[in-house]
């Protein structure tokens, strides 16, 4: 990797979410999300297993910190569990999940690691899922209360804030495709929950300048930005239709004050309110940005974003994603267009490979250096290019409940032996160690 074109600021960091590394499920005060009810429904996640012990970080983020400092990491990006600091939804708050969540960033203060703190990565309360989740507007009003109460009680300890994690997520894949939590099928709830999420961030940002406080403030998307099959004028179309509908759809009202016009020409209506586009047109201090692959599309006139995804030629991870590294750079090159060169973290990217722990307590795990490598690489190629980059976290510190995969497929660079729930360093984190040191050429 070319040191040369990252500055010595540049922020190297790892990452995790509440509900796939904290467990502890149903102990001091934390009641159900969403992910727990999920769960609970036969034939829904692969392994028929849930997030109640996952990797224990719960009990165990001491170890897991140091082994973070051990690692030469300056960052640690988390997320907060909703039910565990206001169970069943309230507005009351719990004193044993804030005392967890201040004895983290304090964990990691002592050993000079920023906190980067998530609002919200999925695990939504099982009482406002119960009310529609994501595809009601309530729950947007309800998510800028808890923003601004969490705010109040947890902005000294965080170095950096982070509204949502992949707005897509929320709406697509979980009320389109139905792959995730709350698992339905309809592009009308899916719209919903676009603009709601979208209203929750306006809410969080105009709580957070109206308390009058000063940490980075940000939000992450998981761009879909794929590129056309061809030079066919349709799957040139379908791959602009694609971008628009699963991409723009989030960032437009950010940075441009409305829905791309796509949407209209679809017939797609959003249940936009007086005042809502003012609101969600706030610029970020930064732009979370996560990337682990990119697709070909031709055109497909039943898709909802007119676009199918076809075979590709690169190798696939153990999860079954392309690795495409020029993807990335495409991407941030298109993100520093459209959003006028905002700030850019790479808050997740990493590799769900077929890690097998040695008897020596090792994992050599060589295909997932060079997946680091390359997009490390594709990183300084876009910073050459004029992209504002200023940090990278991998995508996971440790092996975790990796939502409808449960414990079946392994994305860390920490292995976790869900038995006794020993952690063992693979090799990439050794690699990682000497990237951040200044070497790592692999």
């Amino acid at each position: 990797m070319n040191r040369a074109k990252l500055n010595d600021d540049f922020l190297f960091g790892t990452a995790t979410a509440s509900y796939q590394v904290e467990g502890a499920g149903k102990i001091d005060g934390k009641t159900t999300s969403i992910w727990d009810d999920f769960a609970s429904i036969p034939t829904k996640i692969a392994d028929q297993t849930n997030g109640d012990i996952a990797a224990d970080q719960y009990h165990r983020y001491k170890e897991d910190v140091a082994l973070m400092a051990e690692l030469g990491f300056k960052a640690y990006r988390f997320s907060l569990s909703w039910p565990r600091l206001f169970p069943n939804g309230s507005n009351a708050v719990n004193p044993k999940g804030l005392e967890y969540y201040i004895n983290l960033c304090s964990e990691l203060h002592k050993y000079d690691i920023k906190a980067y703190c998530t609002l919200y990565h999925w695990d939504l309360p099982s009482e406002l899922g119960a009310i529609g989740g994501w595809a009601n507007r309530e729950i947007a009003i309800r998510f800028g209360e808890y923003a601004k109460r969490v705010f109040e009680l947890l902005d000294e300890y965080v170095d950096s804030w982070i509204i949502l994690n992949e707005p897509w997520c929320i709406s697509y894949l979980s009320f389109y495709f139905g792959e995730h939590a709350p698992g339905h099928h309809s592009l009308e709830e899916a719209l919903r929950a676009v603009h709601h999420t979208n209203l929750a961030y306006g809410l969080a940002m105009k709580a957070y300048r109206e308390g009058g406080y000063s940490k980075p403030i940000g939000t992450t998307i998981n761009p879909q930005t794929p590129r056309p099959a061809t030079k066919r004028p349709n799957d040139i179309l379908a791959a602009r239709i694609a971008k628009a509908v699963e991409t723009e759809v989030f960032i437009s009202p950010i940075f441009k004050g409305c829905y791309p016009k796509e949407l209209a020409e679809l017939g797609y209506k959003m249940p936009i309110e007086e005042g809502d586009m003012e609101l969600i047109n706030v610029r970020p201090d930064f732009l979370g940005v996560n990337y682990y692959n990119e697709y070909p599309v031709t055109y497909d006139p039943e898709g909802f974003s007119r676009s199918k995804k076809v075979p590709t030629w690169e190798r696939e991870t153990n999860i079954g994603w392309p690795v495409d590294e020029k993807g990335l750079v495409r991407q941030l090159l298109y993100l520093k267009e459209f959003t006028n060169n905002v700030p850019i973290f790479i808050t997740e990217n990493g590799s769900c490979e077929d890690d097998k722990l040695t008897p020596d307590g090792r994992v050599h795990d060589k295909e997932r250096i060079i997946y680091i490598d390359k997009h490390l690489n594709a990183i300084s190629e876009a910073i050459e290019l004029g992209s504002d980059i200023k940090g990278y976290f991998v995508w996971s510190f440790i092996d975790n409940y990796e939502w409808a995969w449960g414990y079946t497929k392994r994305f860390g660079i920490v292995y976790c032996d869900y038995k006794t729930l020993n952690r063992y360093p693979k090799d990439s984190a050794y690699y990682l160690r000497d990237v951040i040191a200044g070497y790592g050429d692999f």
